[in-house]
Parts: C-alpha cells; structure tokens; sequence
C-alpha cells in the first residue's frame, strides 16, 4: 500500500497541550555509589515543574543495572513522589538470538504497577526477534496485567536490541487497547510523522511520545514527548510547553536554545549524553558529582565549556 501524501506544514497544532514525560538521570557520587537524596529531588523537581518523572529508563541506566537495583529505584521514586503519577521501564536484559522471555516481562511490568507506576515496555533481543503476529500478541499479553502501559520502539544508535517497527506493526500497537501510547526514538522526523498520520486516522487518543532529541519541536505536530534532554531542564521545557499553548512566539526561542543543547549532548557516541546531562545538572547546584555508571561512555572534558555557554544561552548562570 502506498503511504499517503505528507504534509508536515498541514499537522502543525497550535496551542494544543503538550504532555510531558522526563526520563531522570540516576547520579553517582564520588565514591561509585548511587546519590539517592540527589535522584529524589530530581524526581520531586520534575514532577514540581510538570512533568511526569520516568525511571529505569536509558537515562537511568536501566540497561546497566541489576533487576535488584531497578527494584531499590522503584521504592525510591514511590517515596520520593509520595503517590504522584510517574512512569517506569520494564526492561529485560538477554542476548542475541534469545527467546521472548516473557516471565521476566511480566514480572518487571507487576513491580511497576504494584508501586503506583505506569510501565513503558523496553524492547529486547527476544521481543524483537518475534514475527509481528507473535510480537503484538506479546504486547496485548502485558496489557492483561496492567491497567495501560507505553510501548517503546528504540533505534541501535541507543542499543542494540532496539528496532523500529514497521508501519502495519505501529498500526497493529494503535489496536491494543491497554498500550496507551509508544515513545519513538528513532532520531528522524519523517518516521514519527508518519506515525502521528496513523494515529490521527485511526486513534486519536493514543499518544506518540517523542523520543527525537534531535527535533524537540516535534511537539509542534502533535507528538508528546518522553525524553532524556528534559532531565537537563524539566523547569524550561514546562515553560517551553506553556508557551506553545497559550501561542506566545517566545516558544521558538527557548526551544531553539533548548535544541542547541541537544544536538551538543546528543552527538556520538549518543549513551554519551548521560555524563553530559550529569556535568549540567552539576553545574545548576542539582547534583554533587558528574560521575556516571562505569559501564556508560564519558564525554571529554572540553565539553564543560560548550555545556556552559548552553546554559547561559538558556539564561541560567552555571557554577563553575
């Protein structure tokens, strides 16, 4: 079937109402150890602006940790929140050519619900491998056990056990009825255009989360978003968010000086943008130490510098 004709001028929403999921960065401390009264105030500092704090995600280093340490996050987020919504990722660590592991799915998606917590389902080496049939019948398996969950289609630039689902499987994601939106990364324009047209044809209540932190603008058409850049910032991008709603042209440029600090944290190597997004929020006062997992790639040292003149091109004035 020929896709019709795309028109992105035509989608643009003016004024509509962004929802706004942020994926938090999980901070270290100087001896290797996890900062948890840092990770609780940038739940609480996320939710306080807006938006909706997710955990476990890539910018948490849900790929690096143990099912015992995503656990210990879950607790922490809950009590941190104190009930208030948040999101988290149900992901399945497995290797090329391993079989759905579908207990494990099940088991990440309950700890998730059992804490209050809406699941977005990571993908895996086994959840990707199945034939489409075999692989919505998946997804509509753990929408039995939750009340809605987020699906996730993830490009190998960010691992690689992610896929980007064809056209006729997102439209297969729209018909489960539990999957109440699905964050797309990608890192292109068209594809995610291509999914809003869908959407909008077929059902408009569900949600396409951008995951393009290379095009945050992609709201202008009708995305959400579910993103990694936010962590910098979530106090700008709600401000960013009202400004598009209530149509002041001020939108365009914090969004360009918010875009211009993606396209610096988000170059190759792109998992690198986790020790960038820990050098600014050290440099806002919101973390002690800029440390990351040690199993995530570091950026050089040059990048202080550039990483200031983002922050002060957003206005805000970085320690030193």
């Amino acid at each position: 079937m020929t896709a019709p004709a795309l028109d992105p001028v035509a989608m643009i929403r003016p004024r509509r109402a962004v929802t706004g999921i942020s994926a938090i960065l999980l901070p270290f401390t100087e001896s290797g150890d996890t900062d948890w009264p840092a990770f609780a105030a940038h739940c609480v500092r996320t939710a306080d602006a807006g938006l909706t704090p997710a955990v476990n995600m890539d910018t948490g280093f849900a790929n690096l940790l143990t099912p015992a340490e995503r656990v210990r996050v879950l607790d922490a987020t809950r009590s941190a929140l104190g009930g208030r919504p948040f999101a988290a990722g149900v992901f399945v660590g497995d290797a090329p050519g391993a079989p759905f592991d579908r207990d494990a799915y099940l088991r990440g998606t309950a700890a998730i619900v059992e804490r209050g917590g809406a699941p977005v389902v990571f993908q895996s080496f086994g959840l990707t491998g199945l034939p489409d049939a075999e692989l919505l019948a998946a997804y509509d398996e753990i929408g039995r056990h939750c009340d809605g969950f987020i699906g996730f289609e993830l490009g190998t630039m960010f691992a690689p056990f992610g896929r980007i689902y064809s056209l006729d499987v997102y439209r297969g994601l729209l018909g489960i009825r539990k999957c109440l939106g699905a964050k797309h990364s990608s890192l292109r324009r068209e594809p995610e255009w291509r999914r809003l047209q869908l959407r909008d044809a077929v059902r408009p209540d569900f949600k396409v989360f951008t995951g393009n932190d290379l095009a945050i603008d992609m709201v202008m058409y009708g995305s959400d978003y579910l993103l990694g850049l936010s962590t910098f910032a979530p106090d700008l991008f709600a401000r960013r968010d009202a400004l598009w709603h209530s149509g002041d042209p001020a939108f365009y440029e914090l969004n360009d000086a918010l875009q211009y600090l993606g396209f610096v944290a988000f170059r190759e190597p792109v998992p690198a943008y986790k020790h960038a997004a820990a050098m600014f929020l050290r440099m806002r006062g919101w973390v002690g130490c800029d440390r990351t997992h040690p199993r995530s790639p570091a950026r050089p040292e040059s990048d202080r510098d550039i990483l200031r003149d983002a922050a002060r091109l957003l206005g805000l004035t970085p320690a030193a």
